[in-house]
């Protein structure tokens, strides 16, 4: 297929026979998984915090013992210091269990999704959204990159 004069490249058209209701789902599924990984990332930056902190111990246990106050830097040093955030598990161990189990059955649930509907396609609702309410033939409202209206 050629590609149009205007509008979207072929990989954000879509595919013949393709329903509305199709396309509105796969866009609610990327939708979720934008929110997933935005969580995730928000995950990622609670790993590095708690670790940071942890690592700030050391600093403060040393100060409590300078300071004359060793019964704060013991028990720091020995309760806190170190600790799981969960029984058993450090925040490495969560962002792994995350990413290993439920990001990863999301992101291959929408991956089969596309696939299998769309051919791979993404972001079909957004491209038509785009279509939709851009003005055709004003700058910076061309369909895709170098493509003049």
């Amino acid at each position: 297929m050629g590609q149009q004069a205007d509008g979207p490249d072929e990989q954000h058209r879509r595919p013949a026979g393709v329903s509305d209701a199709t396309v509105a789902a796969l866009g609610k599924l990327s939708e979720a998984l934008e929110c997933v990984h935005r969580a995730r990332g928000h995950l990622y930056s609670f790993h590095q915090l708690i670790g940071h902190a942890d690592l700030m111990l050391d600093d403060a246990v040393e100060q409590f013992r300078t300071a004359g106050h060793p019964q704060f830097a013991d028990r720091i040093d020995t309760e806190l210091l170190g600790r799981n955030v969960i029984p058993g598990r450090w925040t490495f161990q969560i962002v792994e269990d995350f990413d290993d189990g439920y990001h990863a059955l999301f992101t291959e649930l929408d991956r089969q999704a596309r696939e299998e509907l769309v051919g791979g396609r993404r972001h079909l609702y957004e491209a038509e959204m785009k279509e939709r309410r851009r003005s055709r033939g004003r700058s910076g409202h061309e369909a895709r990159p170098g493509a003049g209206d």
